[in-house]
């Protein structure tokens, strides 16, 4: 049987304690357990660190049920490994282990490529605020699970739902000059692209907007880079939700670029959704 719990990763610095107060209140949001795991070396090292993070879950909110465990394992293979049995990981963008640099991206990235179930990473420049929109960037309908997840945050918070829907214009073969350029070929198949882009969120979010009656959808599709609408979005969001694209390379699964940018640059925390 799954268990209902919220998995955070610490390693005593300041942005996984910021990671661990938005997993506590993310575990009394969702009425889920806490569980806190330190990824280290040494577990006579992981003692005092997790003995501070669970006093200081417990302080915040005495109801919370709250676990710690240390593990030798490398903090993301950990992580995802206990993301299977959780209704949400956590962890902050940086810490969490040595291997930061350049050659093997933090903890936070390749966790997003093997997490089993939803991750939200928290930023460390943006505070917890609740009444903002609840952000949701939508490719298409293979999100679903992203999408879910976005109307239940939404209403777990109850706030609005702010869908972006973003997609790039297809190259068109040049055409010979035409007297009603708007009737040639060419420009008949954007218009039919860009009517069938438009219906995307209509028809992907139309079950989810039955089951979530009270949750204020605002939808928007735009024809430009998903990245750089998403990433000025995530300035007035208390979170962003997207789904995860992996790709697979000779070095394991990787994150698609806009997932890859927002985990970078995002304004706010992002959730990122495996799908498929």
């Amino acid at each position: 049987m799954t268990s209902h719990r919220v998995v955070v990763g610490v390693d005593g610095s300041l942005i996984s304690v910021r990671a661990l107060d938005r997993a506590a209140a993310e575990a009394v949001r969702h009425g889920a357990d806490l569980r806190v795991l330190y990824a280290v070396a040494d577990r006579d090292e992981a003692a005092p660190v997790l003995a501070n993070a669970v006093s200081r879950a417990r302080a915040r909110h005495p109801e919370l049920r709250v676990e710690a465990v240390a593990t030798e394992e490398g903090a993301a293979r950990a992580l995802a490994d206990e993301s299977a049995d959780a209704v949400l990981t956590v962890v902050g963008t940086r810490g969490l282990g040595a291997l930061t640099g350049p050659a093997f991206g933090s903890v936070s990235l390749r966790l997003a490529a093997l997490v089993q179930g939803p991750l939200l990473v928290v930023r460390g420049d943006h505070p917890c605020d609740d009444g903002q929109d609840v952000l949701l960037g939508l490719a298409d309908d293979t999100d679903v699970k992203a999408a879910e997840y976005a109307f239940q945050e939404a209403e777990r918070r109850e706030a609005r739902l702010h869908v972006l829907h973003s997609w790039s214009h297809r190259h068109i073969t040049p055409e010979l000059p035409s007297l009603t350029p708007a009737r040639s070929p060419g420009q008949e198949q954007l218009a039919r692209d860009a009517r069938a882009e438009e219906a995307v969120p209509r028809y992907a979010l139309t079950r989810l907007r039955d089951r979530h009656p009270g949750v204020t959808v605002e939808t928007r599709t735009v024809r430009t880079a998903p990245a750089d609408e998403l990433l000025a979005a995530t300035r007035e969001a208390v979170v962003v939700v997207i789904g995860a694209h992996r790709r697979t390379s000779v070095l394991g699964p990787r994150l698609g670029p806009v997932a890859h940018m927002l985990l970078h640059r995002a304004h706010c925390p992002v959730v990122v959704v495996p799908c498929g």
